[in-house]
């Protein structure tokens, strides 16, 4: 365990040193939710069917959407890595098996991290405010980054299927109903009956609902908070062996 823990940290670095390298990605991957978040807060507008301030509606499901999106950077990393064969390299090396995924998971939860301390302090100068106290704030935090977390090996086994960086965006498409067929925008009961049913069961619309609840803004419901959990839970014992099972086949 202590050998894969510091093959892990090293990768880890390793992605790290990136950041110093490609500014302009990280500052791009930071401003694209805040772009999102006061256009569809001031331009697009919303909130029918809603009762309470549309901003502290939308913010909560603005966190949970950037937990879902941004994936790409993670995916043309490892997708490059593999086609440039230095997967291949590190593989050759006495190393942990899934080091390498480990240590690229790692540093996409430090940038999420970054990104949610960004956009929350965004929404406060919005007006938005989390009225649950500092317990739920931190319990809304971790069920952010558990989600992402867990759509952070859907995306590490997408790009593991890809191979290549050209087909990230192909790929990728796969991921934008989680976001888009979700609450974050608008609540179910102002959709059609079909397409609230499919809305209510997406993954992503558990943890923004329970996320509202912990803030104690409008459209929350504390029935939420397990169904938040259990799905991430669900879907990481899915896609993380299928992730590390693929990245293990690589060479063979």
């Amino acid at each position: 365990m202590a050998h894969a823990l510091s093959d892990s940290w090293t990768m880890t670095r390793r992605e790290l040193a990136r950041w110093g390298r490609q500014p302009v990605a990280v500052v791009v991957n930071l401003v694209f939710p805040v772009m999102l978040l006061l256009m569809f807060g001031y331009l697009v507008g919303g909130g029918r069917g809603l009762s309470g301030d549309y901003v502290d509606y939308l913010v909560p499901g603005m966190l949970a959407l950037t937990m879902a999106f941004g994936l790409e950077g993670t995916m043309i990393a490892v997708t490059r890595d593999l086609d440039k064969g230095v997967v291949d390299r590190f593989r050759s090396l006495p190393m942990a098996n899934g080091a390498v995924l480990v240590g690229r998971s790692a540093a996409d939860m430090l940038q999420s991290v970054l990104g949610l301390v960004v956009l929350i302090g965004v929404g406060y100068t919005l007006g938005w405010r989390a009225h649950g106290g500092a317990d739920a704030f931190l319990a809304a935090v971790g069920l952010l980054l558990l989600f992402r977390f867990a759509m952070l090996w859907i995306g590490i086994l997408l790009a593991l299927v890809a191979g290549k960086p050209e087909l990230v965006q192909a790929v990728q498409i796969l991921v934008w109903p989680v976001g888009f067929l979700s609450n974050a925008f608008a609540t179910p009961d102002s959709m059609p009956g079909w397409l609230a049913a499919v809305v209510e069961w997406n993954p992503m619309s558990q943890t923004a609902t329970a996320v509202r609840d912990l803030f104690g803004g409008p459209g929350g419901e504390a029935g939420h908070v397990w169904a938040a959990v259990a799905w991430p839970l669900a879907l990481l014992a899915v896609f993380f062996p299928l992730a590390v099972a693929r990245f293990g086949r690589l060479s063979r």
